[in-house]
């Protein structure tokens, strides 16, 4: 591509640079000059315009946005991704349903190293969104660029965006309580996060925090995809109440413990197929924290092992919630 001040007389199929305010209207740039243009320039006095010319190896930012948004996602539907229209170089990606955007890095990363001229931006890798909520964004910052380029671009990104939506819909809650009076405070958070990812909550049991309790609370679920277990006091060790019992039902626990603030004191188990969560008690503030990380991915169908739990720590601060009994730093 040639890039900068051309003759009118060289200037007609030219990619007008800069916006040309004109006694009658106005030349936006982007546009592409054509005879009634140059003769509307020449009659306001001007010479020459600061224009684009492709060359013929050479692709418009339209079509080279629009290529490497269908290689990104070659079947939308498989995907669960839209693109939306093509414009001044850009084709956004959005999501058409509730889900989880898993996000290839490395494919990313290679797609951006190509070209400077050839970017795409997108959420960070597992994050939650809405039906509708854009996911990537694919721009062209120069007006062309070369065929080959843009073929590069998408060998490297072919195939980098995924919408997980939710697998598991079934899910019990088990809320352990120290006064039977008291009402638990969790479903309601809980049940507003499974709505956000299309899942709901098809059984809520209490029963005393105490391990016999618990472990036979259990064992009486029926027909959940999911069991999550909240406490009415902190799980703070892996021989505390919650772990015990899910061993005592049969189950096993896999991790203790995230590097994620809020949400350290998660724990992550099964009882036979059924993955169990350990809820920290953050959960009952609606703010993101890190067992929002590890229940969503679950309910999209995306394994989570200890190992990747482990590897929550980079991004793991998240917004401190106003109301934790334990702040991080300590009050005097």
């Amino acid at each position: 591509m040639r890039f900068g001040p051309v003759p009118l007389s060289q200037a007609e199929g030219a990619i007008l640079a800069h916006s040309v305010a004109l006694p009658e209207g106005r030349l936006r740039k982007g546009c592409i000059l054509g005879p009634e243009d140059l003769a509307r320039l020449a009659a306001a006095g001007h010479g020459e315009v600061i224009a684009a010319r492709l060359d013929p190896t050479d692709l418009h930012e339209d079509a080279a946005a629009l290529a490497i948004a269908r290689a990104l996602v070659p079947d939308p539907d498989a995907a669960g991704l839209d693109l939306r229209p093509v414009g001044t170089g850009r084709v956004n990606l959005h999501a058409r349903a509730a889900g989880l955007l898993e996000v290839a890095a490395d494919r990313v990363d290679a797609l951006n190293a190509v070209d400077p001229m050839l970017t795409l931006a997108t959420v960070p890798r597992w994050q939650r969104l809405a039906a509708g909520e854009m996911a990537a964004t694919v721009k062209i910052i120069a007006y062309g660029v070369a065929a080959a380029s843009v073929a590069a671009a998408c060998a490297a990104g072919a195939g980098a965006l995924l919408l997980r939506t939710a697998r598991l819909r079934r899910v019990a809650l088990v809320e352990t309580h120290t006064d039977p009076e008291a009402r638990p405070l969790g479903a309601d958070a809980i049940i507003r996060r499974l709505a956000a990812l299309g899942a709901g909550l098809n059984e809520h049991r209490s029963c005393p925090h105490r391990e016999a309790d618990l472990a036979a609370a259990l064992a009486s679920v029926a027909g959940a995809e999911l069991i999550l277990i909240l406490t009415a006091s902190a799980t703070s060790d892996p021989m505390d109440v919650a772990p015990k019992a899910v061993r005592r039902a049969g189950g096993r626990i896999d991790r203790f413990g995230m590097p994620v603030d809020p949400g350290n004191l998660l724990f992550l188990g099964s009882l036979g197929t059924i993955p169990v969560i350990g809820l920290p008690g953050c959960v009952r503030s609606p703010a993101l924290n890190g067992a929002d990380w590890v229940m969503e991915r679950l309910i999209c169908g995306v394994p989570v092992a200890a190992v990747d739990i482990a590897a929550m720590g980079v991004g793991g601060l998240l917004k401190e919630t106003p109301h934790r009994g334990r702040p991080r730093e300590a009050r005097d």
